[in-house]
């Protein structure tokens, strides 16, 4: 956690201001169109913000105090009604089946291979039945030179999330940060939680 919290010392590179155009595409063309929304790795708002403004009941959860304290003045600031907390997205704290979708931007490529299903189960757990799960992570097509978080496949990604939910679609997307002019290479998940 506590490198998580150096990182927020400055503006981190994923931190560019405004929410990730993919999420902005998904209101939209009306796939995530209703409902409470929790924006696990919520960092300092932007894909938050972007869903309260569009009449989301959102709820925002990062690791990261700093980045919470941030968000929570931010939402001051501009007005609009966030619930922030601190949380840990492998042990998150809320009741099950509390929320009608889930958005993670930029947070499961960060996970070792031995958390991924357990923060899948977690994922699972808080969503409604027939809840839905939109994640944006890197794709193993941006090139590694340049360093930056762990690259993912589209098999990983069926591998952790299949049992749990139903996979609509894995979609070639961009990643907006402050190293790339056109966007890094990403997928954008869309998976529905299998109800129990």
């Amino acid at each position: 956690m506590s490198s998580w919290e150096e990182v927020y010392k400055t503006t981190p590179p994923w931190d560019v201001g405004v929410p990730q155009p993919a999420f902005v595409e998904l209101v939209k063309a009306g796939e995530l169109n209703s409902g409470s929304v929790l924006d696990v790795g919520c960092g300092t708002g932007e894909n938050a913000f972007y869903l309260a403004g569009n009449g989301f009941s959102v709820t925002g959860v990062d690791l990261t105090r700093r980045a919470i304290i941030a968000a929570k003045a931010k939402s001051v600031e501009r007005k609009l009604k966030v619930d922030f907390r601190i949380g840990n997205a492998l042990s998150l704290d809320f009741k099950d089946g509390v929320f009608d979708n889930v958005i993670d931007s930029g947070l499961f490529h960060t996970f070792p291979d031995d958390d991924r299903p357990v923060y899948a189960r977690e994922v699972a757990r808080v969503l409604a039945p027939r809840g839905r799960y939109f994640m944006l992570c890197f794709s193993e097509k941006e090139p590694t030179d340049w360093g930056g978080p762990r690259r993912i496949t589209r098999k990983e990604i069926e591998a952790t999330f299949s049992l749990l939910f139903k996979i609509n679609h894995i979609r070639d997307a961009s990643f907006t940060t402050r190293f790339h002019s056109d966007g890094a290479k990403a997928y954008l998940t869309s998976a529905t939680r299998i109800p129990a």
